[in-house]
């Protein structure tokens, strides 16, 4: 890390710098209001001494995941992996991180951004399509992991085959981002469930 100060401000000193504001604004959906609660929340997620440098440090998984939003986010995992630049596949996050994700989540989102991101989030394998197996955990998530909530293999099979019958229009056997859009523009509340707050 860079050579701290001896952080003269102290206690609740850690404000974001004026011209970072403004370059967020511009690089999110998000309202300066939001932008500064958003620091204000992340900064909360650092130990005290790491807090008026919240700008330069990375806030570890599973402190993301004790935000309220995502602890009941059956994504939760996918979520952090997504959002997350870590070089180290920690699926830490910076505060730019962080905010890209509040910023996909806003309300302010365009639906093209929501259903880009979800996209990715349900693609487990990260490998640029939905083939059986993502579309079977997406299915498990989306259902609870409960024993008496999980599909049997039947379901799980007929289901599958439901959605590729709407969803692949090359007929390949996978969903790619152009028909996984098409798909969510005819029923845009898929994409606001997944990325629901």
């Amino acid at each position: 890390g860079r050579g701290g100060g001896s952080g003269a401000m102290g206690g609740s000193g850690s404000l974001l710098p004026r011209e970072a504001l403004g370059e967020y604004q511009e690089l999110t959906f998000l309202s300066k209001q939001e932008i500064l609660l958003a620091y204000k929340r992340f900064s909360e997620l650092l130990p005290k001494e790491e807090r008026a440098n919240a700008c330069a440090v990375r806030v570890p998984k599973s402190q993301i995941l004790t935000l309220p939003e995502l602890r009941a986010n059956p994504f939760r995992h996918r979520i952090c992996r997504v959002f997350s630049t870590s070089e180290h596949g920690d699926d830490s996050m910076s505060f730019e991180d962080f905010l890209d994700m509040l910023s996909v989540f806003s309300d302010s989102a365009t639906s093209d951004i929501k259903s880009h991101y979800a996209f990715r989030i349900f693609d487990f394998d990260d490998d640029g399509t939905l083939d059986r197996k993502d579309l079977e955990k997406l299915v498990d998530c989306l259902t609870g992991q409960g024993e008496e909530s999980r599909l049997s293999n039947v379901e799980m099979e007929q289901l599958i085959r439901n959605i590729l019958e709407e969803s692949d229009i090359d007929k390949d056997g996978t969903i790619n981002l152009s028909e996984f859009q098409h798909v969510v523009s005819r029923s845009p509340d898929f994409a606001r469930y997944s990325l629901s707050w």
